[in-house]
């Protein structure tokens, strides 16, 4: 996979409290892969704090804020998990706006274990075959998805996985993704 992705960029949307291995392994992956990953949030934080174990973890640098995205600029999108995270994201409607947008690309769009609360709150997650965390289950249920038990699940240009144990085959998705 080594420089497959040169040239490639990657959007990572995140706020205070995301999975810590969700955002830095995938991250760290797709960079050793040559992709550039861009870290954005909301506001005008120069950092975001990470969630490892059960208590606050690293502080991860922001490369952009949310008001300055734009879709276009980036190949994929990478929501990470955690549950403080989504759930602040899933409220802020700037945040919802940036993703349905993207999803409306048809570029990739990638979220794991709680990140698909997003895929639930902008639309994309409807009549599309998902995975997350069990416990968001019911929620993509009722938003129209199908969940399956599965490390990846990739329907169309939608990608999802369930907990940091499938960091590697979730990584490896959003990576041929970019290079197909």
């Amino acid at each position: 996979m080594a420089h497959a992705l040169n040239g490639k960029q990657v959007a990572v949307l995140a706020t205070d409290g995301f999975e810590q291995s969700e955002l830095q392994e995938p991250k760290r992956l797709l960079e050793s892969w040559g992709a550039t990953v861009t870290v954005i949030a909301p506001g005008d934080a120069k950092q975001i704090r990470g969630w490892k174990d059960k208590d606050w973890g690293e502080s991860v640098a922001v490369d952009q804020a949310l008001a300055g995205a734009k879709p276009e600029a980036y190949d994929a999108l990478v929501l990470p998990g955690g549950v403080i995270n989504p759930d602040k994201l899933r409220i802020d409607t700037q945040a919802v706006a940036f993703i349905k947008n993207f999803g409306a690309t048809g570029k990739p769009v990638a979220a794991i274990c709680h990140g698909p609360w997003l895929l639930v709150e902008s639309g994309l997650a409807k009549g599309r075959a998902v995975t997350s965390w069990p416990s968001l289950k019911t929620d993509l249920g009722n938003a129209g998805a199908q969940w399956r038990d599965a490390e990846v699940v990739v329907d169309g240009n939608l990608i999802t996985s369930r907990k940091p144990d499938d960091i590697p085959a979730f990584a490896d998705a959003v990576a041929k993704a970019l290079a197909g």
